[in-house]
């Protein structure tokens, strides 16, 4: 009989030292700050104490409200920069700190004592399945509110490496020159590396509708619009869009809602691995996230170093694509694509070369394949995966090996072979090369509304050379 008082009398006890540590990290008043400095991207405030990375509001005479994030300061100074436009800002204008949401008690393990958690929360979860939203979380597709109470930090404090899963089962993505010859691990992260107009939009929209992933997120980042709604309703689809959640920061976005999104749909995929689900990631493109982040980081005095990027752009880049990947033993994963603009198809491109030193593999795209109709576009030659060799069978590499040395035979000895300058039987490889080679190229082709599975991938490959 005294078992259930007890137990009455625990929750409550529960629940009022969960009120007093909410009590112990809200701010007994409202501060505020004012507007001294607007120069191009960045406004200048003083009067405030706010660490890197907090929130801010400045209401405007007008009743609607510019929503800010600290930057950088000097001195007194705070460097914000603003998520929308700054029409309207008059000097002396006030500026508010935004306060962390209150969570329920016992929501929270512990007071938010983490700068994380004191940062800015966007809404997560099942919800936005099949919803558009914003860098900050907004609705974009005219459905109504989200309807999600579920809210997640968009900057996670990084994983041990030591504790995540390795890489040992293999995804099927659908693409056969993908899964035959650059086969894609669970929890691996790759480049998908392309000047413009070569074809990638295309293949990342047949992996997102063709992969055996749980979850789709997708994070179209300084693309063009037209091609956000293009690659919603023509690419997706009804059927993709249905397990995908797409957030949309275009191109005529300012530049912190640019790296805002980015941080969300990676905050996004994150919630869905901490459930246990494997997570398809897509990223177009990690080239414009490094663009906002130098437009930041030159607006408040840092110093280009290469080729006008901030070395804060190379420190940003890590601390994105390391969050995605295999989360703890048993656990979700992330297996991410982003896509890489190669300017004028250079590959030394400086954000091409620190990407590629990062991803756990590259798949290029060449522009004369595509100029020849060769879709999707993929150079095997300078494309490798470097998970293959740890989830794939012996014979598999051995396949795909041959190919590739068959293939890249053929290429080089091309003006040769046109000419008709090579002489039969003088290399019995290229002689096996160029009676291989339409096969070759039609394996390699794939039309946009082909489905090719991992088992029928490994079974056309093998009989090319029956």
């Amino acid at each position: 009989m005294t078992a259930q008082p007890d137990r009455h009398t625990a929750r409550w006890r529960a629940y009022l030292r969960d009120c007093d540590a909410l009590v112990g990290f809200v701010e007994p008043m409202q501060v505020c700050g004012r507007v001294t400095r607007v120069a191009g991207l960045v406004m200048e405030c003083v009067g405030l104490r706010l660490a890197v990375g907090s929130a801010c509001t400045i209401p405007l005479p007008s009743g609607a409200r510019v929503e800010a994030e600290v930057v950088g300061f000097e001195g007194d100074r705070l460097f914000l920069m603003p998520q929308s436009d700054v029409e309207g800002i008059v000097p002396g204008t006030r500026v508010f700190p935004v306060e962390a949401s209150v969570p329920r008690p016992g929501s929270v393990p512990h007071p938010r004592r983490r700068p994380s958690d004191r940062a800015r929360h966007l809404p997560v979860g099942e919800k936005l399945l099949g919803r558009v939203v914003d860098g900050a979380g907004r609705p974009l597709d005219g459905l109504g509110p989200l309807g999600t109470d579920e809210v997640a930090p968009i900057n996670a404090r990084p994983v041990n490496p030591l504790d995540r899963a390795p890489i040992t089962e293999t995804l099927d993505v659908g693409v056969r020159a993908i899964n035959s010859m650059l086969t894609v691990g669970r929890g691996q992260r790759l480049g998908l590396f392309a000047g413009t107009g070569v074809g990638k939009s295309v293949l990342l929209g047949m992996i997102a509708r063709y992969t055996t992933a749980d979850v789709i997120v997708v994070g179209l980042i300084g693309e063009r619009g037209r091609e956000v709604k293009e690659f919603i309703e023509q690419i997706l689809g009804p059927e993709g869009r249905a397990r995908s959640a797409v957030v949309a920061a275009p191109a005529d976005s300012p530049p912190l809602m640019r790296l805002q999104g980015a941080a969300y749909a990676t905050a996004i995929a994150e919630h869905f691995r901490d459930q246990g689900k494997n997570v398809m990631l897509i990223m177009d493109s990690l080239t414009r996230y490094a663009m906002a982040q130098r437009e930041i980081a030159l607006a408040i005095g840092e110093p280009p170093a290469t080729k006008g990027y901030p070395p804060s752009v190379f420190a940003k880049l890590p601390v994105l694509v390391e969050r995605a990947g295999n989360g703890l033993e048993g656990g979700g994963s992330i297996t991410a694509f982003y896509t890489v603009l190669s300017e004028g198809d250079d590959q030394q491109d400086p954000i091409a070369d620190a990407a590629r030193g990062i991803l756990d593999g590259h798949i290029v795209l060449n522009r004369h394949l595509a100029e020849a109709g060769h879709y999707p576009a993929i150079d095997i030659e300078q494309s490798i995966s470097r998970a293959m060799h740890t989830i794939t069978s012996h014979e598999h590499q051995m396949k795909a090996r041959r190919l590739k040395q068959l293939y890249s035979r053929y290429e080089r000895s091309r003006d040769l072979i046109s000419v008709g300058a090579y002489a039969s039987g003088s290399d019995p490889v290229l002689d096996q090369a160029i009676t291989l080679h339409d096969k070759i190229e039609s394996f390699l082709c794939q039309e946009i509304h082909e489905n090719t599975g991992m088992q029928q991938s490994l079974g056309q490959l093998t009989s090319l050379f029956e």
